[in-house]
Order: structure tokens, then C-alpha cells, then sequence
């Protein structure tokens, strides 16, 4: 394996013939392809497939939310890499032979900013949640501009409805509309405030699961 220090193009990531570039430890480096097995996985090796593909499908519309509003860069680790380690760790696990998520561990957002008091969410006609809250912007970590967001996941589609605003925190409500092809379907959902600055999130919480009118 050797490092790359200046590269014929800087460094890279993937397999280029016979080579593959990676960063370890925050170094660019190069090591030979490895040799296929010739053998069939196992069923643990299968299992950790199959967790790793629903991980990714899940985050997939969650990327560029989390790449701003989960937590904060760890070295070589984004924000987006924090969120996908957390969700493999926690929240992918196994029953009966199959991956599945446990939806109530799911974390969409990760910060220091203050969440909400006394939420609740309630089904209402045409596709529509709506959302109540005390105004808690006198709190420390909190401002009447925070803006209101949620996250709302269908399981049919494997699909997010993300929403942010324009409700604020002062609002103490707000209503979000979702397809009309989710009418009938059950949704989980999760609720968050990120700044103004759409830089900064408290972490999200999980309210359950609503049937869609």
C-alpha cells in the first residue's frame, strides 16, 4: 500500500484497474486490488449486505438536510458519515432473517439548539398534519426565529416529505401537506427546529406514526 503525497491528480477513491485509492486516517493512499475469494458469502456476510443497502437507500434522501444539520465534522468524518455510523449502530437490526429499521431510534438532526415543549401532532383532511408546540424561545439555545421542520417518512415508497418552515418557533404551530398519494398510508414522523442561519438543529424527535387522510 502506498501514500499518495501529490499524486498525478491528487488523491482519489475507488479502483482504477488494479489499483484502489482510499483515505486512511486522513491520508490519500493506494494498495492492489484484492483478489476475489472464489467462495459464496455467508449468511452473516449476506445479513451485513443487506443491513448496509437499507442504510444507505434510507439516508439517501436525508444527505444533503444532514450534511448541514447533523452534529459537527469529526476529522476526517462529515456530518453525512456520522449520521450513516449512527444509523448502522443503532437503528438497522435484524428479526427473523431480515433487516429492518427501528424507526422510534432514528435521529434526522443532531445539534445544540433547543427543541420543542409540549409537541403534538394530529391528522387532519387533505393529506395535512398539523403541529402544535409551546413558544420556549426565552430558553437558552433558542430564538422566536428558529425554524419549524419536519421529516416524514412513508415506508410503501421508502420515501422522506421533508419540510422546512416558513413556520418559526414563536408560532407555537404549523401544518405540513403531504401527496396525495400517500392518502391512507401510515407515516413516521419527526419534528426539529434548525437557526435562521439553516446551520444549526436540536435533535430531532420522533412522534410515531400518523395515517394520512
Amino acid at each position: 500500500m502506498g501514500t499518495i503525497r501529490k499524486g498525478i491528480l491528487g488523491g482519489f477513491s475507488g479502483t482504477v484497474g488494479t489499483v484502489v485509492g482510499a483515505n486512511w486516517r486522513g491520508m490519500d493512499v493506494i494498495r492492489s486490488r484484492p483478489k476475489s475469494s472464489g467462495s459464496n458469502p455467508t449468511p452473516a456476510q449476506l445479513m451485513q449486505r443487506e443491513k448496509f443497502a437499507l442504510a444507505i437507500k434510507f439516508q439517501n434522501s436525508l444527505r444533503s438536510m444532514q450534511s448541514r444539520l447533523y452534529g459537527e465534522n469529526a476529522g476526517v468524518k462529515s456530518r453525512v458519515n456520522l449520521a450513516a455510523s449512527y444509523l448502522l449502530r443503532e437503528v438497522v437490526a435484524e428479526e427473523n432473517g431480515q433487516a429492518l429499521l427501528l424507526m422510534e431510534k432514528v435521529i434526522v438532526t443532531k445539534g445544540t439548539l433547543t427543541g420543542f415543549q409540549n409537541i403534538t401532532v394530529t391528522e387532519a383532511p387533505d393529506q395535512t398534519l398539523n403541529f402544535t408546540w409551546d413558544d420556549n424561545s426565552s430558553q437558552m439555545m433558542a430564538k422566536a426565529t428558529d425554524i419549524f421542520c419536519t421529516a416524514i417518512f412513508e415506508e410503501d415508497s421508502g420515501e422522506f416529505a421533508i419540510h422546512e418552515g416558513p413556520e418559526q418557533r414563536d408560532a407555537g404551530a404549523g401544518a405540513v401537506v403531504l401527496p396525495e398519494l400517500w392518502a391512507g398510508k401510515s407515516v413516521h414522523v419527526y419534528a426539529f427546529f434548525q437557526n435562521a442561519e439553516q446551520e444549526a438543529a436540536c435533535n430531532s424527535v420522533y412522534l410515531g406514526t400518523m395515517v394520512v387522510q
